[in-house]
């Protein structure tokens, strides 16, 4: 049966960016369908940034965490387990939310690779970790897109909305683990960012619109928590409701598919429309 409310999916909506976005949506009135490993607070998962260590301590935040909050908007959340690393899960969680709730109006690609290797040197990065940044960064959110645009595209309408990063299009201040970060990183975002500009050639005409939204430094769970040492201190940073705020205003925008192909700053938007006043008025 399909809903006769407009759905989201959004992807890493376990914590941090992702799960801010996710009550934006739903405050903007979208169902919302999140994806992430994490269904429940205090599960372990390998989070350390470096391979000379690990960290299996959990992190704050789940699917289950932000389902709540999703439905103290006045919406429905669909919590599904996916990984980025395993193409399987991300076939079953997308076919879990067009069986359930019959459509998907907007996919948010949010989710990234989090464990070693985002912040090793070259040489102390092992290649397969590269690959498995490149795989879960760049490749896993095409499998998501060749699941959900086919009835985006039957429909006539739709939005996808990669959440990339300035590490696309720039270099570091300095080498990973002295204020920049790892070659994985930097290369799967520069290829997750192209994907929107060539998508938007490829299936111009067809109603659905695909934006970058370049979220600038976040302060998030995970920032504070494991990013510290490296010289990146969360609590000057921007708040995750200043993505979430741009990514609800972007899609309910009456022009979004005159931004089709764009790549849309984040922080400068918020500010600019006055999104988040009381982050706008202490910057």
């Amino acid at each position: 049966m399909v809903s006769d409310t407009e759905v989201a999916f959004v992807t890493g909506a376990s914590r941090g960016i992702g799960k801010s976005i996710a009550v934006h949506l739903a405050r903007a009135g979208y169902d919302v369908a999140i994806g992430a490993r994490t269904l429940a607070d205090g599960e372990a998962r390998e989070h350390s940034p470096t391979v000379k260590r690990s960290d299996t301590s959990a992190l704050p935040g789940s699917l289950g965490s932000t389902s709540a909050l999703i439905e103290a908007e006045g919406q429905r959340a669909l919590p599904v387990y996916m990984d980025l690393l395993d193409t399987p899960s991300l076939g079953s969680a997308a076919a879990t939310v067009l069986e359930r709730w019959g459509r998907i109006d907007v996919l948010v690609n949010n989710a990234r690779y989090i464990g070693p290797g985002h912040m090793d040197q070259f040489f102390d990065a092992p290649i397969e970790l590269i690959e498995k940044q490149i795989k879960a960064n760049a490749i896993a959110p095409l499998h998501l897109m060749r699941l959900v645009l086919p009835q985006m595209i039957a429909r006539g309408s739709g939005t996808v909305v990669n959440i990339t990063s300035g590490c696309a299009v720039s270099d570091p201040p300095a080498a990973a683990g002295d204020g920049g970060w790892g070659l994985g990183y930097g290369m799967s975002k520069a290829a997750m960012h192209r994907e929107v500009g060539i998508l938007s050639r490829e299936l111009a005409g067809t109603g659905v619109t695909f934006v970058n939204i370049e979220p600038g430094l976040i302060g998030t769970e995970r920032m504070a928590i494991d990013m510290a040492e490296y010289g990146f201190d969360a609590s000057t940073m921007t708040p995750p409701e200043v993505i979430g705020s741009v990514a609800a205003w972007l899609v309910r925008s009456p022009d979004v598919a005159d931004r089709n192909g764009q790549t849309i700053d984040g922080q400068d938007t918020c500010r600019r429309l006055g999104l988040v006043p009381e982050w706008a008025a202490a910057g």
